[in-house]
Formats: structure tokens, C-alpha cells, sequence
């Protein structure tokens, strides 16, 4: 498995309406090729910030499968006019589990 962190930074004011679109947003997720969790979290420090984590079978479930598909218009749609820039994705490999 794979995770996708994107890190959200959205517009001020916003976070009851960005939140609830992302809400809305899970059933695309489950139903997305290889999409094995997802969750958004929200920064204590600077509370327009998000960070929305994706466990992904492969790397192509979300590059590829994902975000070739309608249900990635979907997600931009929804939650797309909150963004106060563009998201930044990065993917990771887990290589420790402590506990």
C-alpha cells in the first residue's frame, strides 16, 4: 500500500462548507479502483490547512486510475472552489510500523 498526502490549504472561512464537500466526496473514494482508506485531517497550528491521506493499492490506482476518471471531476468540483492555491501530493511507502 501506498499513501497519497495532499496538503490543502483553503480559503478563510470556509471550513464547515469545505469540510462537508469532502464529505460528500467519500463515496467517490471507496468507490475508486484500489482506494483503501481516506481521511482529511485538519492543522492545529494553521487551521486552513488540510492534509487529505489516501491508502492506495499502487501508485497507478491514483495516478492513473483515479485520476483518469469522472469521479476525480467529481472531487475537484466539490471541493475545488475552496483551494486558496494549488494542493501539493506527495506519495509515500511505509517502511516502518512501530505500532
Amino acid at each position: 500500500m501506498i499513501y497519497e498526502i495532499a496538503a490543502i490549504t483553503i480559503k478563510p472561512d470556509t471550513h464547515a462548507a469545505f469540510e462537508a464537500a469532502v464529505t460528500q466526496a467519500v463515496p467517490l473514494f471507496r468507490a475508486a479502483t484500489g482506494c483503501l482508506s481516506m481521511r482529511l485531517e485538519r492543522a492545529i497550528e494553521t487551521p486552513d490547512t488540510y492534509h487529505l491521506v489516501i491508502g492506495w493499492s499502487t501508485l497507478e490506482n491514483h495516478t492513473v486510475d483515479f485520476r483518469g476518471s469522472a469521479a476525480f471531476q467529481d472531487w475537484r468540483a466539490l471541493v475545488g472552489g475552496f483551494f486558496a492555491g494549488p494542493p501539493n501530493v506527495v506519495h509515500f511507502d511505509p517502511v516502518v510500523t512501530g505500532f
